[in-house]
């Protein structure tokens, strides 16, 4: 996202901990680094800079660690996201776009799931964002404060041109996991449950490149600052692929046979999720440009080549 409103002749002030983040990372705009837990900072922040707008993305987003952890994933995806948000009303920010997920449905009955399903998430993570969408809902109403809440599928991929791309030192990514062992980075490839009722037993996932969900942000941008009226959508392709069908793409765009190891499921985690992307389509004229899972692996096998200095 700073990559492309930097492209774009935004000013841009970039606030985060660096707790996943990497300085070099930033390519445009100025980093401040500092928590969301710190709200005097954060005030002092806002009483400099006078936003037009804010994107909050700074959320924690592994599954199966939420449920081991609740307690952090509500104190950083909630309680932080409050601050936040109660900072925004204060300075008078009245545009605010929320990185929200696809978590929010659970385990939905009908797939590809619409933005009217009900919202039962299943883990920590999902309820901590579905808590957040709600804060706004309200909000909303009682002030001027205007949002939208992007729930993200399956975000993979890389900028194509390699500037920039996942660092995360621990990957939980599935694409990325799987590059890392084809790298020889890790020893081997765990499947997290086989038994799904799926049609060849694993996990389905929407997988969205990285520039097509980002594109949907800029979108939702224009639409705030046309007046526009607060909107929830979903962000995916609307069809799926398996775990199994990602694992033999990765190995054979990489062409390299890694080990994979089927072990039981991972706690948190629904059998299928897939996106109806139909609303941002016609409300905000989104259009994807990468829906090939082929250029996704391919774009993140090139990132991960040049991160590991394989290239």
């Amino acid at each position: 996202m700073v990559r492309t409103l930097g492209e774009k002749g935004h000013e841009v002030v970039i606030y985060d901990n660096l707790s996943t983040g990497y300085r070099e990372s930033v390519l445009h705009g100025r980093l401040l680094v500092a928590d969301l837990a710190d709200a005097a900072t954060l005030d002092a922040l806002f009483a400099k800079e006078k936003f037009d707008a804010v994107a909050h993305f700074a959320a924690h987003i592994v599954v199966d660690e939420s449920v081991r952890e609740p307690i952090k994933y509500y104190r950083n995806n909630f309680v932080n996201a409050l601050t936040l948000i109660e900072t925004c009303l204060r300075h008078k920010v009245e545009r605010f776009i929320f990185s929200s997920t696809a978590a929010v449905y659970g385990i939905p009955e009908r797939v590809p799931v619409t933005e009217g399903a009900l919202l039962l998430p299943i883990n920590p993570y999902g309820a901590s964002k579905r808590m957040v969408e709600q804060v706004l809902q309200d909000v909303s109403h009682a002030s001027g404060l205007r949002y939208v809440a992007l729930r993200y599928f399956n975000v993979a991929g890389a900028d194509p041109a390699s500037q920039i791309g996942q660092k995360y030192k621990d990957a939980t990514h599935l694409i990325t996991v799987s590059l890392r062992a084809a790298l020889g980075l890790r020893k081997e490839l765990r499947i997290f449950g086989t038994d799904y009722e799926t049609p060849d037993g694993t996990c389905i996932r929407d997988y969205i490149h990285v520039d097509d969900l980002i594109e949907a942000h800029v979108l939702a941008l224009d639409h705030l600052f046309r007046g526009g009226t607060s909107r929830v959508f979903n962000c995916g392709y609307g069809h799926g692929f398996s775990v199994r069908e990602v694992v033999e793409e990765v190995k054979r765009i990489t062409g390299i046979d890694f080990p994979v190891q089927e072990t039981g499921r991972r706690e948190g985690d629904p059998p299928a999720l897939v996106a109806d992307s139909s609303r941002i389509r016609q409300e905000l004229g989104w259009k994807p440009r990468y829906d090939d899972l082929a250029f996704i692996i391919k774009t993140a096998w090139d990132w991960e080549k040049k991160l590991h200095g394989k290239t």
